[in-house]
């Protein structure tokens, strides 16, 4: 009789039905090649921008040999497994079988899924559904999270100082007129988001020179990737990110600090140009630091963020400390500010995949503990 594996189950969902997509595969990639195959027996499950769930042979590769493999070929290669669900073709394949197959008390998720449809709890709630340990936060906290508008209200419902801001809803009447509105309202200089999105795509930064109708363009570009859109003040002074890990207790990493080499953070700078810099650790004073790492902290619990998340704050001239935003499942690629911070903080990029790993363990035991029945 064969023995059991005694690896941990580990699925990597990666791809997705997001503009975020090609990060997702930048992402997963690395992971894969990182993963230690004597403790983890990798399933890397890819989800097309379609919605189908495949097993390719480039990713499988990745994960066997650690290979050099194209991250954004991970789903060029095979078609849908017939062991995996689809969300494409016949209409009875809205009534699939368990996504996961085989899962059990040693099967666990890393979903490597940037944006909606999978950073933003739809994913998380179908993991909660089948029973399956997955990392990161859970539905709650990765929904509000990914909407920069609600998280707005939390944090500031719970005394957490963010840039000024306002929001503005696809229905609304978004002229000339208004435009100057929000100028007067938040500044010269004005940065429109799409609510839901992540990796700076749709973002503009839109100045009182260049024109009230440059920000009604701005707007409608954010409107392109969401039905609610976010102003924000600029805020004038240093870019800092803070990695939290944790459940109960989470722990802060020390702080880094983007410079930026566009015009701002843009997803360009972010994963291919190649001209931001970033300094591990930040060169703050001890005060502001420590105050940084508390409010990073202050900031993971008032969401009910759980596992991981990255916070970006400000730091302005006068050394205030405010949060930008809120990242629940961070970038995993080799210039990803979450996976440095940690290995400048003592906590190497393999051991922070299985911290990662057990905190969804314990999260998951802890909640199937709870009593279903009627007092």
């Amino acid at each position: 009789m064969t023995a059991p594996d005694p690896r941990i189950r580990l699925v990597i969902l990666f791809g997705g039905r997001s503009a975020e997509h090609d990060i997702s595969c930048i992402s997963a990639s690395h992971v894969l090649a990182a993963v230690n195959p004597h403790r983890y027996e990798v399933v890397p499950v890819g989800i097309t921008r379609e919605g189908g769930f495949v097993l390719t042979e480039a990713a499988r590769e990745l994960a066997a040999v650690g290979s050099e493999v194209d991250p954004l070929a991970l789903l060029a290669a095979g078609g849908n497994d017939p062991s995996l669900p689809s969300t494409t073709g016949a209409p009875e394949a809205a009534t699939q079988p368990d996504p996961l197959p085989g899962a059990g008390p040693t099967t666990v998720v890393l979903p490597i899924l940037h944006g909606p449809n999978g950073e933003d709890g739809t994913v998380q709630g179908l993991l909660e559904i089948a029973g399956i340990p997955y990392v990161g936060a859970g539905v709650l906290a990765s929904s509000l999270a990914m909407d920069k508008a609600m998280a707005k209200v939390v944090l500031r419902a719970n005394g957490i100082a963010q840039v000024p801001w306002r929001v503005l809803h696809r229905h609304e009447k978004f002229d000339v007129g208004a435009a100057e509105g929000v100028f007067a309202e938040l500044g010269d200089t004005v940065f429109v988001k799409p609510a839901n999105m992540g990796s700076s795509i749709g973002v503009s930064k839109v100045s009182t020179t260049d024109g009230p109708a440059s920000l009604v363009e701005a707007t409608e570009e954010a409107f392109r990737y969401d039905d609610v859109v976010v102003f924000e003040q600029q805020a004038v002074g240093r870019e800092l990110e803070i990695a939290v890990l944790g459940n109960d207790e989470p722990a802060a990493s020390v702080v880094g600090e983007v410079l930026a080499g566009a015009d701002f953070y843009d997803y360009g700078d972010k994963y291919f140009d190649g001209n931001a810099r970033t300094v591990i650790p930040a060169d703050l004073p001890v005060e502001v630091a420590e105050r940084a790492r508390r409010l990073a902290v202050d900031t993971f619990e008032a969401l009910r963020c759980h596992g991981m998340a990255r916070v970006d704050l400000f730091c302005t001239d006068r050394e205030e400390l405010l949060v930008n935003e809120v990242n629940t499942i961070p970038g995993f690629t080799p210039i990803s500010m979450y996976p440095k911070l940690w290995e400048a903080t003592g906590l190497p990029y393999d051991q922070l995949i299985d911290e990662l790993v057990r905190l969804a363990i314990e999260r998951h035991a802890r909640r199937s503990s709870r009593d279903v029945s009627p007092s």
